[in-house]
């Protein structure tokens, strides 16, 4: 393994992620996950940020730009998982020019310097972007393969004000993976049965009651719902995922020992369930504010046996 990737193991790296990640040796971690900036919905008040391009055309050139360097460093047998959520045009989601509560926020100058950007870009009027339909396409286009578009179900989504619409109560996850063949560990769920009719092999598919021909057990292969509620989270930063989110790429796409990268580490998530899972990890972040709170949040991070 090379030097530099020892030198960082285990590390957040302060930086712009396209910079730091050409610094990176190619095909030296093991997988990729992260969730970056999404576009137009909060300016984090730091210079060269990513989310706070006129268009999302460019957003998506420069996120997938990104993208090309984690191609590089990615291990041949590597994965590559995305977490990417959508907005509409000519809207600002949160409502408001300054997130949170004033008063909850007075000891944290990173989430008051946090704003709604406008947007600008004209001709999409209350339209849905489709924005990370948009990025999985140039992914695509740029030589990644799609193994799946997995939906985060969000049951206790936050509530919208819209009355002209359904309330939108998921994100996309996309698995990306740069060969045909690549490290992928099964991952298993439990698998539900309206009664013990499960056992002459007969199952319940859309509200029938259908024939088996194969064995029956109480665990299937995991499905792409993952229902996971948010967790609210007191540290100055708003866009943290659940742990319980990416446990399952970590155990499916990080071998033993291997090294999981985050080039949009945050508050550290992706740091605390490596080392929860005994991987190691690569943290890339731009706001100095947050690698604080991420180094902490990992330090008191105890691993777990598998």
């Amino acid at each position: 393994m090379p030097a530099f990737c020892f030198k960082n193991m285990n590390k957040i790296i302060q930086g712009d992620a396209l910079e730091v990640l050409k610094k990176l040796p190619k095909e030296s971690v093991d997988m990729v996950i992260t969730s970056p900036p999404y576009w137009a919905l909060r300016d984090y008040g730091v210079e060269k940020q990513i989310g706070l391009e006129p268009t999302f055309y460019e957003y998506i050139d420069k996120l997938c730009d990104i993208f090309d360097e984690v191609k590089r460093i990615l291990k041949k047998e590597g994965t590559c998982w995305v977490n990417l959520g959508d907005t509409y045009g000519n809207s600002n989601q949160a409502g408001t020019k300054v997130f949170g509560n004033k008063e909850f926020n007075k000891n944290r100058p990173s989430r008051l310097l946090t704003k709604t950007p406008e947007k600008k870009i004209k001709g999409f009027n209350k339209c849905l972007l489709q924005i990370p339909s948009r990025f999985a396409i140039e992914m695509v286009n740029r030589g990644w393969m799609l193994r799946n578009e997995i939906i985060w179900h969000k049951p206790n989504c936050m509530p919208s004000s819209a009355k002209d619409r359904f309330t939108v109560d998921f994100e996309k996850i996309f698995f990306f993976v740069k060969n045909k063949k690549y490290y992928f560990e099964t991952q298993y769920e439990k698998a539900t049965y309206t009664d013990s009719r499960k056992d002459k092999g007969l199952i319940k598919y859309n509200n029938r009651l259908t024939k088996c021909n194969v064995k029956v057990s109480d665990s299937r292969i995991k499905r792409t719902v993952w229902r996971v509620s948010t967790k609210p989270f007191k540290g100055a930063h708003f866009a943290v995922y659940p742990q319980e989110l990416i446990e399952s790429p970590i155990r499916a796409g990080c071998p033993s020992n291997g090294i999981v990268l985050d080039p949009f580490f945050g508050a550290g998530t992706t740091g605390v369930v490596a080392k929860k899972l005994n991987k190691n990890y690569i943290g890339i972040e731009i706001n100095s504010n947050y690698i604080k709170i991420a180094e902490e949040r990992i330090k008191n991070q105890p691993n777990q046996l598998l």
